[in-house]
């Protein structure tokens, strides 16, 4: 097995201490990797030299992290899984329940948001517009406050919502000039904030859990730590969606 990087080690630390992002948790080969070609970029030479460097220049951090936190995303990426959800497992998740009852639910590693906004129509299109309206809460978390400045607007491009059906397109969001916006009255049932998935305490009493190819950058063991945590947030009949673990 090959021995940590104890200057990539020292890194780590320092961004957990200064910073709250806790990256010991990331598969290291992946890791090393992404945080080597930003390095690069600086023109600086390793880490040891690189974290001098984010002591002096501050604003450094924020590039670092665009680097390491890879937010590939989409609407309705996978979209025989996001079908089987709707079709398969929602309606029998759901039927028995109180109508007037609250439904909760969790997109764990949301990036700039098109899972969670993807997530709200499959429920809306499920419960109903009104029903989702009334009882539905989706908590959408990312430990990327940039990218969750992003999903909180609600405002994607032509191009960012190719994946939407044109059906839902018209149903679920209002053009405006170049851009599409997920409608307000339904936007108010999404709570974006910050969560970090290896060291915060999980969302409880979830109806659905979607994380989405985010487990895949862990380590086994952190995956493991992940999913107990998981299995603590659902209710006895709760739902978790998984990706499929390929990467881009």
């Amino acid at each position: 097995m090959t021995q940590p990087d104890p200057h990539l080690e020292a890194l780590l630390a320092y961004l957990r201490e200064e910073r709250g992002f806790d990256f010991t948790g990331y598969k290291r080969a992946s890791l090393a990797r992404r945080v080597s070609r930003r390095i690069g970029q600086v023109g600086v030479d390793g880490y040891a030299e690189y974290l001098d460097h984010l002591q002096v220049h501050p604003d450094e951090f924020t590039a670092l992290f665009n680097t390491v936190l890879i937010n590939v995303t989409g609407f309705f990426r996978d979209p025989a899984a996001w079908e089987r959800l709707r079709t398969d497992v929602l309606p029998g998740l759901l039927a028995d329940r109180n109508p007037a009852g609250p439904v909760r639910a969790w997109c764990a590693g949301c990036a700039s948001g098109e899972e969670a906004y993807t997530l709200a129509m499959v429920l809306a299109e499920v419960l109903g517009v009104d029903r989702f309206r009334d009882h539905v809460k989706i908590y959408a978390t990312d430990v990327d406050e940039e990218e969750l400045a992003q999903a909180r607007s609600g405002s994607y491009t032509v191009r960012q919502v190719a994946g939407v059906p044109p059906e839902l397109l018209e149903r679920y969001f209002e053009p405006d000039s170049d851009r599409y916006v997920f409608r307000r009255d339904l936007r108010r049932c999404l709570i974006f904030g910050r969560n970090d998935l290896v060291q915060d305490a999980p969302i409880s009493r979830l109806d659905v859990l979607v994380c989405r190819n985010v487990l895949m950058y862990f380590t086994a063991e952190t995956q493991q730590r992940i999913l107990g945590r998981f299995h603590f947030a659902l209710t006895e009949r709760g739902v978790l969606f998984l990706g499929g673990g390929r990467r881009r």
